[in-house]
């Protein structure tokens, strides 16, 4: 009988202690539980405050990390106009005193070599509106055939010939001072990149998004060889100089491209590793980029463009006319469409302008 009952409570101690452990084990279980679910709380915490507040940490970053180590580098590429450092339209408030209002900026894109000024393959008069978000493309062909103002001045310059001839006789200054006597429009900054620069900048970028869903190729054996295969996610920097210049469909067409390339650009540099990584990006522009707004003007309208407000709203226009041999070939501008662009233009920059003065005035023109 005695030895049944210690049998017994032998018994009861052992599955006592079994049970201890399991209870023990269950409760070290529950605490890692615990710690996990914490950890995982924190991190999801911590992701979504970085989401909701990612335009906030990134303008901070541009502030305090991103300006100060490029602002030098900026300082490098200004150079003014020789007749005014920047010719405002009459009437308006300097940049400088007023920030919110529109303004205009001649887009030049260039094959300059060596110490040559070299055409202007690119030439897009452009308005930005800081408080709308929006930006209006005007496309004017490099074969347009126009007054060269200044080219009096330069030993065997033409007066008349193609508008991209304006670079390789004056620069940037008789570029602008060309543009404005043809569209009749004030022009208070340029920016000038030549193409050697666009390549290694949009390598820098990671690449660009083009829509090419057929193979684009020059077959002339008067034009440079290119061709660019369909299709790819991304697209390299020496691609997508091939993009932007190809040139055997239409002046249409290749403005067209032009514009897409400089939205696709807006959209890469927006994202947050670009952003982080703009010092290399501006250094490797470097000596191929060349303006006449100060570091502190763009670095403010970087943010403000890229960072607060998301991509611009982008309106494009395309001068129109028509091609014609003379002693060469030209792209005749027609010129009820240079006084409409004018007006357009002219409605742009206008402070006042409504939404719906803008989409009445860009009625027959696409983003």
């Amino acid at each position: 009988m005695k030895n049944k009952q210690i049998t017994h409570s032998a018994s009861s101690f052992s599955l006592s202690r079994i049970e201890k452990k399991k209870v023990k084990k269950k409760t070290k279980t529950s605490k890692k539980k615990k710690i996990w679910l914490f950890t995982l709380a924190i991190v999801l915490i911590a992701g979504l405050g970085s989401y909701v507040f990612r335009k906030e940490l990134l303008i901070f970053g541009f502030n305090n990390v991103v300006a100060p180590t490029i602002e030098h580098t900026l300082d490098g590429s200004y150079v003014p106009l020789e007749n005014n450092e920047n010719a405002e339209a009459p009437g308006l408030q300097p940049m400088a005193d007023n920030k919110d209002r529109p303004f205009s900026i001649l887009l030049l894109g260039t094959d300059q070599r060596g110490k040559e000024n070299g055409l202007s393959d690119s030439i897009i008069y452009t308005v930005i509106r800081p408080v709308d978000h929006k930006v209006l493309f005007v496309s004017i062909p490099r074969d347009s055939y126009a007054e060269i103002i200044g080219a009096e001045k330069v030993k065997g310059a033409r007066k008349e010939t193609k508008i991209n001839a304006a670079h390789s006789y004056g620069g940037p200054q008789m570029s602008v001072d060309t543009v404005k006597n043809l569209l009749n429009a004030p022009i208070e900054y340029y920016a000038t990149i030549n193409f050697n620069g666009l390549v290694g900048v949009t390598d820098a970028l990671g690449g660009v998004e083009l829509p090419i869903t057929k193979v684009i190729e020059n077959k002339s054996p008067d034009h440079e060889k290119l061709r660019i295969e369909p299709n790819k996610p991304i697209y390299s920097g020496a691609e997508a100089l091939m993009y932007v210049r190809y040139r055997e469909d239409s002046d249409f067409k290749r403005t067209e491209r032009q514009r897409i390339f400089l939205k696709s650009a807006l959209e890469r540099m927006k994202r947050v590793d670009n952003i982080l990584n703009i010092q290399k990006i501006i250094e490797i522009a470097g000596s191929n980029f060349q303006t006449n707004m100060k570091s502190d003007f763009i670095l403010d309208l970087a943010k403000r463009v890229i960072l607060e407000g998301g991509t611009p709203e982008i309106t494009s226009h395309m001068l129109q006319g028509e091609g014609r041999r003379k002693d060469q070939w030209y792209y005749m501008l027609d010129e009820n469409d240079v006084k409409r662009t004018h007006e357009l233009i002219e409605i742009w920059l206008n402070p006042d302008s409504t939404d719906m003065d803008l989409a009445a005035a860009s009625a027959d023109d696409a983003a």
